[in-house]
């Protein structure tokens, strides 16, 4: 009998023991402590429920826990985004988590100093540049050549040169423009008469006077002389050839050539029938391309212009930019 009782009071002791080990304590804000098995499951916003025995349970708000306990209800992955809020966080645990950790970016390696010339041929920016700088000097010089009236192939050659590259289009600036001699007007020297022309057209001089003696004692000259049915040749004068107006010539560096100025100077041509004092009238137009003849500007834009030019029964146009005239003449399709 004694031994049946200490048997069921072992297996009373037993179970306590194990009830003991099983739950926790927990310490509350108010001072107070619960003891016993939080049931996880039962946990929500509000709090969660501690088996405190056997059919007694007691709901905690999470407020009431101490950081100590919230922070072990953090270890769990379920309970974690419920007590996050509730635990304080420290000036030591703030600086940890807002801690910024600076990487630097990756540089680029500095090259080896050496000089400008040698740095700009070493890199494919540097020798861009000196590409882009090299062309602007030749086209620079085709610019200058067309302004002040000079060969472009001499002009641009010398631009290609690298030593003579930048000087080149600042002399060939620097040079008067050269104007090109007027077509259809030469120049004839005269010849002072020599002493044998001298001496030789003398007697000729004196002689004259005598066949004017001759002439004189001739019955035949007198007037009235003639035989009435006698034969006479008829004097028909020349008729006087029209005056053809003067041409007048416009060359590049006196003029800008431009739409305004072909419009202002030459609004006559752009009409497809022209008025009488304008319809024997041509351009004649040098450029770089060669001399043009034409009849009528058919169109115009801010940089070229089409002139109609007759060859043989046909006719074309042909495009003209502004910058490749050398010189414009107006004249009389006659002179």
């Amino acid at each position: 009998m004694v031994r049946r009782y200490c048997l069921i009071f072992g297996l009373i002791l037993c179970g306590w023991l194990a009830a003991t080990a099983r739950g926790d304590t927990f310490q509350l804000t108010t001072g107070e402590s619960v003891t016993g098995e939080a049931l996880i499951s039962s946990a929500n916003d509000d709090g969660v429920q501690i088996k405190v025995g056997e059919g007694d349970y007691k709901r905690v708000p999470w407020a009431s826990f101490s950081q100590d306990d919230l922070k072990k209800f953090a270890q769990t992955p379920k309970l974690q985004p419920l007590v996050d809020p509730f635990i304080e966080i420290s000036a030591e645990e703030k600086a940890k988590k807002t801690e910024v950790t600076v990487k630097p970016p990756p540089r680029f390696e500095r090259p080896a100093p050496q000089s400008l010339v040698g740095a700009l041929f070493s890199s494919a920016p540097g020798l861009f540049l000196v590409l882009v700088v090299y062309a602007a000097t030749i086209y620079a010089g085709y610019e200058v050549a067309i302004f002040r009236a000079q060969p472009i192939p001499l002009v641009c050659g010398l631009a290609a040169v690298p030593v003579l590259g930048v000087l080149s289009p600042i002399i060939f600036l620097s040079r008067p423009t050269k104007m090109a001699p007027r077509a259809g007007v030469e120049e004839i020297p005269v010849a002072e008469p020599s002493a044998e022309t001298a001496a030789a057209g003398a007697p000729g001089a004196a002689a004259a006077p005598a066949a004017g003696g001759a002439d004189a004692d001739n019955p035949m000259a007198v007037a009235g002389a003639e035989h009435p049915a006698g034969l006479k040749l008829a004097h028909t004068e020349e008729p006087a050839k029209p005056a053809l107006p003067p041409t007048t010539t416009f060359q590049r560096g006196q003029y800008t050539f431009n739409r305004r100025f072909i419009e202002t100077k030459f609004s006559g041509f752009f009409a497809v029938v022209r008025r009488d004092a304008d319809k024997d009238m041509v351009l004649v137009i040098k450029s770089a391309r060669g001399e043009f003849i034409g009849q009528r500007i058919s169109r115009i834009a801010s940089n070229d212009m089409h002139l109609e030019v007759h060859r043989g029964h046909a006719s074309e146009e042909v495009v003209i930019p502004f910058v490749e005239i050398q010189e414009i003449r107006l004249k009389h399709k006659d002179a």
